[in-house]
């Protein structure tokens, strides 16, 4: 029995010796792997051939209508009538969207060597909207709707996130929340490479409204607004 167990044991390690041993060999042929390497997957290279396509071209042309990243496509001057055609745009090239060019107040949050305060762009209700439509994509699956740290993300696991309803968050400059989104912090990944200046910009003012909607006092209610609310 213990003769039986030392000749298996033998044979294993010849063949594993074996095995193993052919992979420091040169050769210009496939090895042999039980699990590829990444390197050796299949899949499209640049200007490499692939005989997937008819062509034996790996890189394909794009598909009409396509807009690298950080551009939108041209609009016309004018917005056209209802019914007519839209009017040609005096510019057809896309438009570049900045993603932090320049080392203003704009786009790096900074005034001087300080954080600074104060949202660099003219707030409107449709950049509210905007601001509320990139935080419900980008911020809510962590920091939840109403920016109180109960995301979904957080629900499974994710301890780590803060309520940015804390008055620490809420007496932050608002430039180091926009670097804060931009390059990221901790356990949060930068958005900088995917969320225009315009829309970080966005985010900021959309969570000072709801930083201000979760710890309202009756000083900010109109005075027109009050009676209701005084009422015993």
């Amino acid at each position: 029995m213990l003769r039986a167990f030392f000749l298996i044991f033998l044979l294993v390690g010849i063949a594993m010796v074996a095995f193993l041993g052919f992979r420091g060999r040169h050769t210009s042929g496939t090895p042999i792997e039980l699990f590829p390497d990444m390197v050796r997957q299949p899949k499209v290279r640049p200007q490499a051939p692939l005989r997937f396509f008819a062509d034996d071209r790996g890189s394909r042309v794009p598909v009409a209508g396509t807009v690298p990243i950080g551009y939108e496509m041209p609009t016309a001057d004018v917005e056209p009538s209802p019914g007519t055609p839209a009017a040609p745009s005096n510019n057809p090239q896309p438009q570049r969207i900045a993603f932090s060019a320049s080392p203003d107040y704009l786009n790096t949050g900074k005034m001087g060597p300080n954080w600074g305060t104060g949202i660099p762009v003219e707030v409107t209700p449709q950049f509210m909207l905007r601001g509320e439509q990139r935080f419900n994509i980008n911020c809510a699956v962590c920091h939840g709707p109403t920016a109180a740290g109960n995301g979904i993300a957080k629900q499974y696991g994710l301890s780590t996130v803060v309520s940015l309803q804390d008055e620490r968050i809420r007496n932050m400059a608002d430039g180091e929340i926009f670097n804060t989104i931009t390059h990221g912090k901790n356990t949060m990944m930068s958005y900088g490479p995917n969320v225009t200046v315009q829309d970080r910009w966005a985010i900021v003012a959309y969570l000072r409204a709801l930083q201000r909607s979760q710890n309202a006092t009756i000083n900010d209610v109109p005075l027109d607004a009050r009676g209701e609310l005084e009422k015993p």
